[in-house]
């Protein structure tokens, strides 16, 4: 077994796209972890295993790696870094005695690198700053560092915290540097980061003489050995076929029996005789475990204290899908299937709660982004159903409702400050700072409700045409504000059940704007474009041309059509009200209101 004094584990942590999954592909690379002839050695990204994650380019779930570097084994740690992934980073920390913070070399220290900053060092971890993308044109290194500076003194707990190491790297080209270099394009490679792990980042602190204790930190499956449990050990040591004592939530005690112990290395895992304190190990043969329960001693067993992570900002409906459509493009379409597919999401993903509603279900999250990952794996996997709109999820403090408050910093060119301005202003955001750098681009800080931040993004950068950079952050709560009047104009919405025809979408793009093409099945109460004026309009666009004996220079001309708009799973979401749904199937996205006779809905309250 590993000497623990010989072990370091680590966390990689950084706001979106500062390079902390690119800088794992070469620490993994350089440490001879794969083969010469391996396909990982060509490849990028290697962690983010995901089908999403590699469309999106962002990391979604943590995970854990090690590599062996001469006698010391580094297990590394690799956390999401959008704030919607939060829950992710609370619960991995706890693995960890030190992180890499990864900052990038332009855009200096943003919302989420102070997020995942401050649990870190709030968790006791020891840092290493990596200022990453020092090759980049618009690179900053010194006021970077005084950025990074004044970060570290608003957020450490204790004095300690602000004597950090910093180092410089290009994680693309896998270099790294002790100081600035003169020539980025000079040999170098990474040992720099793996001598400063070995030497900045202490030991794991054990107790190897006393009775096993592991918090269950990360749940994995496998076809053949089933659910894994992995864990660091926080003392004493565990053998395959030793006999542990799971610890519940509810205070109940279930004795099992490990059977298995394994260890990663890479991208895989291998099997090993077992572990000591301080090895993050994982663990089969104990199928009961939940991610926050302890598995303990079987004669002494004793609980750490359970995983809490922050609760839930967004709340959205998803039940079965009752549109006329219902049942022919999804394999499971029944409310059993559903709630069995979200109870094991739960086990998971932290973040996540679900209560029952009517039919359906509400699935609580951290955000939008954290929702729509949920909603798109379980579209892939076969599922059908439909979603409401998604709302804020608020608490009772001393008699006050609470709803949650956001940071939202945005970057902008200094033409469109005018356009970001006025849609906030509608939106009732607070305005904190302002300030324009010496390259034109202006930054706001505004506060503001969550509530009043749905839907907003689609229509900054349709403002802004696609330059705005926009980050938030979670601030805490407020008193509940007043509702908000609509902010969209109403919608085109399907008359009649049949084909949409070239003849009949002329008009729908003389009324606003189209969302689908022609030779599309639709039915009523379906939504099928935006209209220019702020109410709701019906518009039949399954009808024919007549056909007559009669012939005109102007009737059989070709129908030119503008080629619709095809909103992502997000823009959707974005785009509904709340007496508006979203059926998701396999196939296709649609857009449609909650009751569909039209009778119905001119009588449903507003």
């Amino acid at each position: 077994m590993q000497d623990p004094n010989k072990i370091r584990n680590i966390a990689i942590i950084a706001h979106v796209d500062h390079g902390k999954t690119t800088l794992v592909d070469g620490l993994l690379k350089q440490s001879q972890t794969f083969r010469d002839n391996q396909a990982e050695m060509s490849q990028d990204l290697i962690m983010d295993s995901g089908d999403q994650e590699r469309e999106r380019g962002i990391t979604i779930t943590a995970k854990v790696t090690a590599v062996q570097h001469g006698d010391y084994r580094i297990n590394i740690i690799d956390t999401p870094g959008h704030a919607d992934f939060s829950g992710e980073v609370e619960r991995i920390l706890n693995m960890a005695d030190g992180c890499l913070l990864i900052v990038d070399a332009q855009e200096g220290p943003m919302p989420q690198t102070k997020f995942v900053l401050s649990k870190a060092l709030a968790q006791g971890l020891k840092p290493i700053v990596i200022i990453n993308k020092i090759d980049k044109f618009g690179s900053r290194l010194g006021e970077v560092e005084d950025e990074l500076a004044d970060l570290f003194l608003e957020l450490a707990v204790h004095e300690d915290q602000l004597h950090y190491p910093v180092y410089y790297a290009i994680g693309r080209a896998g270099k790294a540097w002790q100081n600035p270099p003169t020539n980025p394009d000079e040999d170098a490679n990474l040992d720099v980061i793996f001598d400063a792990i070995i030497s900045d980042i202490p030991a794991p602190v054990v107790e190897a003489d006393k009775p096993f204790q592991m918090l269950v930190t990360a749940l994995a499956w496998d076809n053949f050995k089933g659910k894994f449990a992995v864990g660091r050990i926080s003392r004493g040591s565990i053998k395959a076929g030793e006999a542990v004592t799971l610890c519940r939530k509810d205070g109940t005690l279930l004795k099992s029996k490990v059977d298995l112990v394994f260890m990663s290395h890479g991208v895989s895992r291998f099997e090993v005789p077992g572990g000591v304190a301080g090895d993050i190990v994982q663990l089969t043969g104990i199928g009961e475990a939940q991610i926050g329960e302890t598995l303990a001693d079987a004669v002494n067993p004793e609980a750490l204290p359970v995983l809490e992570v922050e609760a839930p900002t967004l709340k959205i409906y998803l039940g079965p899908n009752t549109s006329p459509f219902k049942g022919t493009e999804g394999e499971f379409t029944t409310s059993r299937q559903i709630g069995d597919r979200l109870k094991k999401e739960l086990e998971i993903n932290v973040g996540l709660r679900v209560e029952e509603e009517s039919i359906g279900f509400l699935v609580s999250g951290r955000g939008e982004l954290h929702l729509s990952v949920l909603i798109e794996t379980m579209r892939r996997e076969g599922f059908e159903f439909e979603v409401g709109r998604p709302q804020v999820v608020t608490h009772e403090e001393k008699g006050k409702t609470m709803e949650p408050l956001e940071e939202v910093i945005i970057e902008i060119p200094a033409e469109h400050v005018g356009a970001v301005q006025m849609e906030l202003g509608t939106r009732r955001a607070a305005l904190k700072e302002q300030f324009t750098s010496n390259k034109g681009v202006t930054k706001l800080v505004y506060e503001m409700p969550t509530r009043t931040l749905l839907g907003m993004r689609n229509i900054l950068l349709t403002n802004t045409k696609g330059t705005i950079i926009m980050n938030t952050l979670p601030l805490g709560f407020q008193e509940l504000g007043s509702s908000l009047q609509q902010l969209r104009n109403g919608v085109l919405i399907a008359f009649e059940t049949g084909v949409t025809t070239p003849y009949a979408l002329q008009n729908v793009e003389e009324r606003g704007v189209c969302f689908i093409g022609p030779a599309i099945r639709v039915y009523a109460g379906q939504i099928i474009g935006l209209n220019t004026r702020g109410e709701d309009m019906e518009i039949n666009v399954c009808r024919a041309k007549q056909l007559t004996n009669m012939r005109s220079k102007s009737s059989d001309g070709t129908v030119q059509l503008t080629p619709p708009i095809n909103f992502s799973l997000e823009e959707c979401l974005d785009f509904l009200e709340k007496d508006e749904l979203l059926e998701v199937t396999p196939k296709s996205l649609r857009l449609r209101k909650r009751e569909l006779d039209p009778n119905k809905r001119k009588r449903a309250p507003k």
